[in-house]
């Protein structure tokens, strides 16, 4: 079967996504069954859905544990997630049933780093803080101590997690002039070296850094990593930004350390859960600006996301390699 035919095949899309990869759907999928609601396909509706699937286009918020796994039955072949990351797949239990998992890692580097040093940026410069006073009146005579951010210029900023995000955030972080680069993951990097960055373990960096950065994969040693103890190993005046995930963060450890001066700030993309309840702790916080998970949000970005995801799905399905495996 060349790829450019239609097989007689069922997939569950849980989201409609970028045009581009729905046309490749379309074009090489018979049964197409796509949610088409703007919230996330409910558990009990997915579980329906996937009966005699052969295919499962998915997203983060979706959870493929084993009983969407065993509903969908023996036809199962191949589960394509529109993301780097794959915590929400049952992957041991698609080991043992020979299904292929495909993520789309490298992809979202460009737009992830773009989207860090954004939140870094507002984050530092207190961006949500002057709108609302632009908007709502607070903006009278000129202050000289009003809304005093922070510069990048000569800080210590620190990356937990040096992979491709995390380099693509280094790189960018070098045209601002900051002064040292450290960094700490598994390993050293090759090549962290051309970027001028240190590796070091990542007590001293939480010690050190002015600025904490994280782009790291949730693992169990990354899990939690900025907990109570961890805040309290850091200056008063650093500033904090999570763009991994948010299990990576104890929130309520966050809450007291901005309420009470222990750490400076914090910027968040992802949070626990998601979407945080409109009413928590954090969003009564001056110092802590949050995003909605929209590190890859780009047109640019989702679009060759989603052609990578349906071929992925596309191609397990057929038996071939698809282009980004995780088993």
């Amino acid at each position: 079967v060349t790829m450019a035919e239609q097989v007689d095949c069922k997939v569950v899309c849980t989201r409609i996504m970028h045009q581009p990869g729905m046309d490749y759907l379309k074009q090489r999928v018979k049964d197409l069954v796509v949610y088409d609601k703007d919230q996330g396909m409910p558990q009990e509706e997915l579980l329906e859905a996937v009966k005699g699937a052969h295919g499962i286009v998915c997203m983060l918020s979706d959870k493929i544990d084993k009983a969407v796994i065993e509903a969908a039955g023996p036809n199962l072949k191949s589960i394509a997630t529109l993301s780097a990351g794959f915590n929400h797949i049952d992957v041991e239990e698609c080991k043992k049933r020979g299904i292929k998992v495909g993520t789309t890692p490298g992809v979202l580097t460009n737009a992830t780093a773009d989207l860090a040093l954004s939140l870094l940026l507002a984050t530092c410069r207190l961006i949500p803080r002057a709108i609302h006073e632009a908007k709502t009146g607070g903006w009278g005579t000129w202050k000289p101590l009003w809304l005093c951010g922070t510069e990048l210029a000569g800080k210590t900023v620190g990356i937990i997690g040096m992979g491709r995000i995390g380099s693509a955030i280094a790189k960018r972080l070098r045209a601002f002039e900051v002064g040292r680069l450290l960094y700490s993951g598994r390993s050293e990097k090759p090549n962290a070296k051309e970027l001028n960055a240190e590796f070091v373990p990542v007590d001293t960096l939480m010690r050190e850094a002015d600025i904490i950065v994280a782009s790291c994969a949730l693992a169990p040693e990354t899990t939690n990593i900025f907990n109570k103890e961890a805040f309290e190993k850091m200056k008063n005046s650093a500033i904090v930004v999570n763009v991994a995930r948010g299990a990576c963060l104890d929130q309520d450890a966050l809450v007291e350390a901005l309420k009470t001066g222990q750490i400076k700030a914090a910027g968040l993309d992802v949070t626990s859960p998601e979407p945080l309840p409109t009413d928590h702790e954090l969003f009564k916080l001056d110092n802590c600006v949050i995003l909605p998970h929209i590190g890859s949000a780009t047109e640019e970005c989702r679009s060759v996301m989603a052609v990578m995801t349906a071929e992925n799905c596309v191609k397990g399905i057929a038996g071939e390699d698809m282009p980004s495996q995780v088993c």
